[in-house]
């Protein structure tokens, strides 16, 4: 691995993403817009926004990072740029970790964006900081980003690359805990529960929405992404092939 390789190639991700001025104002603008239009659907219920709401913003930017990610990986191994910079000293660590760093900056505007609109503009209530969940916000886009860059091993079409967000993406939303409580699933529903990382995201953010101070239990979950995020780097690192010229 070569720090500047990984910053080169972080920098190149960024100005591709810079020239793309349509996918900038979709990644910055749909959460927030979505988290808008729950506010005004719980318009007479604003204690159900607040508890909803907060979800939403690790949701979303999870689910707009994970499309974003994936297909935008997959265009680098259909169009022959990934197989051309692994016939470079490139390593797989340094393209991958140039991506996560490329990805955790837009993921670090789209959670600025998400949680000012939230807090200052819809007037979301939490007993824990605005701080926190902004972090909390930009760990859960980071993970979106990095279950993008593996997942997008297994499509060969940018439509397969979305089909992966059905598939993927909305088992963990019905069964992390926001549709109905996690114990009152039944047994293998549960044990299926415990095994997705966007349970362990929705159970922090539920933390810091009903606690002033961060909990033993939000540091054990920000624990379990920071991991799920580093395993999901390693194995997309793993459906990397490096071929010779």
């Amino acid at each position: 691995m070569s720090f500047t390789i990984t910053m080169t190639t972080a920098a190149r991700i960024m100005r591709q993403l810079g020239h793309d001025r349509r996918t900038i104002a979709l990644m910055l603008a749909v959460p927030a817009l979505l988290l808008t239009l729950m506010r005004y659907v719980f318009d007479d219920q604003p204690m159900i926004f607040d508890r909803i709401g907060v979800i939403m913003l690790g949701v979303f930017p999870f689910v707009v990072m994970f499309l974003l990610t994936s297909i935008t990986m997959l265009r680098e191994r259909t169009t022959g740029t990934l197989e051309r910079l692994l016939t470079t000293p490139l390593h797989k660590l340094d393209l991958l970790l140039g991506y996560g760093i490329a990805f955790a900056v837009a993921a670090t505007a789209q959670a600025a964006v998400v949680a000012g609109t939230a807090f200052w503009l819809l007037g979301l209530d939490t007993a824990g900081s605005a701080w926190t969940v902004c972090g909390l916000a930009i760990a859960n886009a980071v993970l979106g980003m990095a279950m993008g860059l593996f997942v997008s091993a297994f499509a060969q079409t940018e439509f397969q690359a979305v089909q992966f967000m059905p598939a993927f993406v909305l088992p963990q939303f019905l069964l992390c805990g926001l549709i109905a409580p996690r114990e009152q699933m039944v047994g293998w529903l549960q044990a299926i529960s415990d095994a997705l990382p966007m349970t362990y995201a929705v159970e922090a953010l539920t933390e810091v929405s009903t606690h002033a101070d961060p909990t033993g239990t939000m540091w054990k979950d920000v624990g379990i992404i920071l991991g799920s995020i580093a395993v999901a780097l390693l194995l997309a690192a793993a459906t990397l092939r490096r071929r010779t010229a």
